[in-house]
Formats: structure tokens, sequence, C-alpha cells
């Protein structure tokens, strides 16, 4: 087998649109080093998987199977706690209930003003949205 047709490809810091259009998101293909996300994202590959078996057209993977939740669906979106991170968790929690809660807190505060469903339709042209529709979207990126 020769090298690679496409070096890039194999570069564990590229990253994904949505993660170059973060402040500070890191590649989900940058395993072991200091703050990685890369561990949790192919380890949670799986469960997705077995939810999309499970639970077939009522659930949408946002936005994977398009950019607009249909009715009646339960939504799965990829977020980076970092962004919602505003402090409103109780202070007994551990750091990933923290995450949890202010990402929980956001996405009730959203919904309950009407502005959810404009998160769910970032300002992306044609061609960067085609393209973030197969690497996927981080909720709140812009």
């Amino acid at each position: 087998m020769g090298p690679p047709t496409n070096p890039e490809r194999f570069n564990p810091r590229w990253k994904r649109l949505a993660e170059n259009r973060s402040d500070a998101a890191k590649s989900v293909f940058q395993f072991d080093v200091q703050g990685s996300v890369a561990n949790s994202t192919h380890s949670g590959l799986p469960w997705l998987l077995r939810i999309r078996r499970k639970l077939g057209p009522r659930v949408h993977f946002w936005p994977f199977d398009g950019w607009e939740v249909p009715a009646g669906r339960s939504a799965i979106v990829e977020v980076y706690p970092r962004l919602f991170n505003f402090g409103e968790a109780p202070a007994n929690l551990n750091a990933d209930q923290r995450d949890a809660f202010n990402v929980a807190a956001w996405l009730a505060r959203e919904d309950r003003a009407g502005r959810l469903l404009t998160w769910l339709k970032p300002a992306l042209s044609q061609e960067d949205r085609e393209r973030a529709q197969i690497e996927g979207w981080i909720l709140g990126v812009e």
C-alpha cells in the first residue's frame, strides 16, 4: 500500500468546518492529548447507532437527517459545553454534570423564548451547509 493520496485526511489535528468556526473546539480525531474529545466522541458513536436502530424515525440526528427537525420527533444534536457555560449549575455537581445542567438550561431557556429553532439554522453558505450535513455541526456555532 502506497502513501495516502490525501495526507490531510490522516492529520489528527484536522478539523471539521464547525470546529474551525468555533473559538476552541478540538478535532474529533486528536486522541490522547490534554482536553481532547476524540475518545468520548468515538466511544459514543456505537450508542448513537443503537438509538437509531431502536427508535428509527422517531429520532432526528441533526443535521445529518436534515437541518429542520420534523414535528413530533426528538432531536439529537452535537453541543460543545463551553459555549453554554454560564455558571448556572449548582456548585455541588461535578464538571460533567455542570456541563449537562448548563446545556439543558440553555436549551430550555431558548425554547421558552421561541429562539431554539433559529439555532438549528446557522447562517451557512449552501456549500458549507452541504459539507456540514456530512461532517456534522455543533449547535450554537455560527
